[in-house]
């Protein structure tokens, strides 16, 4: 142990070590490129939307095909904050969003798959699930009424994860809803730099002269 640190400052860092290191491993689980290629798909980046994820695979493979990368990227954010949760102390719960925020990262820069990964949702969603599973029970709630209104599962999911801040500030107050909003401003940036990458594409593709 270092001298002249305090005991106590360094078991905190070690533990934050230890769940960055194993969410980030979770993270980086490459689930719907190893789904599919079972189904004969090489790689999700090149076809469909670009993203590795279950939206591409479910277009890509078919909904039955995909519902394994539901489950599974969901639930590398659900473990990955249940480690940083098992390790806390009293009054350590952002120690869950830790865990959670190193899996989104793992999925969005995943070292098992080139450093190109998805956009992090369905990690973000597995994690606040553990991490603020009150408030996140009530947005699932939100989720299915509109899902039942609207017969769309994007307009249930999309009511679900914007109306999860105003709940959990509600429910939790300021400071959980703040850690909340850096786990959605993550993959947000995910979302943007998509968005610049597919304009850079397309700006790029060679125009027919006039004739």
């Amino acid at each position: 142990m270092l001298t002249g640190v305090d005991p106590s400052v360094t078991s905190i860092a070690i533990r934050v070590g230890v769940v960055v290191l194993a969410g980030y491993l979770l993270g980086s689980v490459p689930v719907a490129t190893l789904v599919a290629r079972r189904r004969g798909v090489p790689d999700l980046r090149v076809v469909g939307d670009g993203n590795p994820g279950y939206w591409n695979a479910k277009e890509t493979l078919g909904r039955s095909a995909a519902l394994p990368v539901f489950i599974l990227d969901a639930a590398k954010g659900a473990l990955s904050a249940g480690i940083g949760a098992v390790v806390a102390t009293d009054g350590q719960w952002w120690m869950a969003y830790v865990g959670a925020a190193a899996a989104m990262v793992g999925h969005a820069w995943p070292m098992f798959a080139g450093f190109r990964g998805g956009r992090s949702v369905l990690a973000f969603a597995g994690g606040i699930c553990v991490a603020a599973p009150l408030p996140a029970a009530a947005a699932i709630g939100l989720l299915l009424v509109v899902l039942a209104a609207t017969r769309s599962f994007a307009f249930g999911a999309r009511a679900g994860i914007f109306g999860l801040p105003v709940i959990q500030f509600a429910i939790e107050g300021r400071y959980r809803t703040a850690a909340t909003g850096a786990l959605m401003c993550l993959f947000g940036l995910r979302f943007v730099m998509a968005w610049r990458s597919a304009e850079r594409e397309t700006s790029a593709e060679p125009r027919t002269p006039p004739r």
